[in-house]
């Protein structure tokens, strides 16, 4: 019975790593679409009645850094993460942080794509509100 406890941890600890993995990928309900043509110049668009703005530092390309700040009164929490349509890019969840400026900041990598497509989606969750923004690498 000893011998059976160590294994029997293990896929218990498996399962529910797995069911927190479902449970973060999970479908959000109701989303905001945000039109930009260019993140890099910058976004406006509206959250929770006020005006606020999205940039990203450069052009992204897969595995090359580039900063996300978005900018808006009242903005209490901010998580992003990126996806294509149609194909899982795993968990890539970044939390936003306030800086000095009052604006909410990552530093972000994207995955690489082995299919090389170069259609994203950033799923920004601003206050518990999903809003996504289209855009391509280069």
């Amino acid at each position: 019975m000893k011998r059976l406890i160590v294994p029997i941890l293990i896929i218990v600890a498996l399962a529910m790593l797995a069911l927190w993995g479902a449970w973060q990928k999970a479908p959000k309900l109701e989303a905001q679409a945000i039109a930009c043509a260019d993140p890099v110049a910058g976004c406006a668009f509206m959250h929770d009645g006020m005006p606020a703005t999205l940039r990203f530092s450069a052009q992204p390309e897969a595995l090359k850094s580039f900063v996300l700040s978005i900018a808006g009164p009242n903005l209490r929490k901010a998580s992003a993460s990126f996806q294509m349509v149609g194909m899982d890019m795993g968990f890539n969840r970044y939390d936003l942080r306030r800086d000095a400026e009052g604006n909410w900041t990552a530093q972000v990598t994207l995955p690489v794509c082995t299919v090389s497509r170069v259609d994203w989606v950033a799923e920004l969750t601003l206050d518990g509100r999903l809003y996504t923004l289209p855009f391509n690498t280069r």
